[in-house]
Parts: C-alpha cells; structure tokens; sequence
C-alpha cells in the first residue's frame, strides 16, 4: 500500500466518521422528529460507507436495504401516522435526573474507551491486526455465522421490530374522533394565522 492510498483511505474514514456521529447527534437533538429520522438516514449511509471500507460488501447493501430502506421509511410513516406535532410539549419535571443520568452514562462511556485504550499494547512493531480470511464479508462466510452462532439473536430483533410495529399501530388507534378533529382544526387556525 502506498502513502497515497494510505492518506485517502484515512481520510475516508474520517469523513464518514465525522458525517456518522454527525447524523447520530442530529437524531438525537433534534425536535422535528422528520429531521431526525433524517439525522438516523445520515448516520446509516455513513456506516454503510465504512463496511464498504472494511471490504464488507454484503453488510454495506444490508445496511442500505434494512435500515435505510426499511427501518427509517417506517420511522416516517409512525411518524406521518401520527402526525409530525405529536411530540410532548417540553417538561421541566425532573431535568436534574435526567443531567445526572446523561452524566452517569457519559462516565461509563469515557471509562470504557479509556479500559479499551489501556488494553492496547504498548509494542506496536508487531501488527496490531492479524489479516482477515479471504472470504470475509462475503455471503457465504455472514450466512455461516448468521445461522449459526448470530441465530438467536437474529430471531430476538425480528420479534422486538415486531412489537415496535404493534405499538405503533396500537398508538395510531388510541386516538378518538374528537382528538383527530381537534388536531385537524388546530393546524388549520396555525396555517391561517402565519
């Protein structure tokens, strides 16, 4: 590998890294929830980006198909279903617990990549890495590991997306009437008066 292919494929990453935890960012802070189901978008074309980079091609098209084409065009329609002006006005309750939640968690984080640092041999004149079978990310070698040791696992999302989509149906038909034509009215006097 030359200098050169070693620069681009550096900044590659960085890029994607950055347009990634961009993404990630934008969906969590975000208060439109279109806007952040956009920022979730973002986040899995750049992830797709970095399989692509790991010579992963399989997991880069499942990303694209799964969680692009799917889980996110789903979020939409929830969304849509239940109307973009669905989220809870603001509370102010328990903003302190919620800081200190935020903190706690950040700390675990820091303290986890710094036991991740530390687990790092210090002699890197050796490769850090051994190489990777020749077969990595090829369907074969992904459906081998998928059905056998990822089986459970697999099955336990497929019922936990199940759920999501129960819920959200049970969501949508929890509105009466009356909650449907008051939203419906409220959004025509906002649109009169602007």
């Amino acid at each position: 590998m030359n200098p050169t292919e070693l620069h681009l494929g550096q900044a590659y990453f960085w890029i994607l890294a950055v347009v990634a935890i961009a993404g990630a960012t934008g969906t969590i802070i975000a208060k439109n929830p279109i806007r952040g189901a956009m920022g979730l978008l973002t986040m899995i074309l750049s992830i797709a980006g970095l399989f692509l980079a790991l010579h992963a091609q399989f997991l880069a098209a499942i990303q694209l198909i799964v969680y692009a084409g799917a889980i996110v065009v789903l979020f939409l329609f929830v969304i849509m279903l239940l109307g973009p002006n669905a989220t809870p006005q603001f509370d102010h309750r328990g903003r302190v617990p919620r800081w200190i939640g935020g903190a706690l968690f950040a700390a675990a984080g820091i303290g986890a990549m710094s036991l991740v640092i530390r687990a790092v041999p210090k002699d890197t004149t050796g490769k850090l890495l051994e190489g990777v079978p020749a077969d990595f990310g090829s369907v074969d070698a992904f459906g081998t590991l998928l059905f056998s040791n990822g089986l459970v696992p697999f099955e336990l999302s497929s019922a936990l997306l199940m759920v999501v989509i129960v819920g959200a149906i049970a969501v949508a038909r929890g509105k009466s009437k009356h909650d449907v034509s008051h939203a419906h009215e409220q959004t025509v006097i906002e649109q009169e008066a602007e």
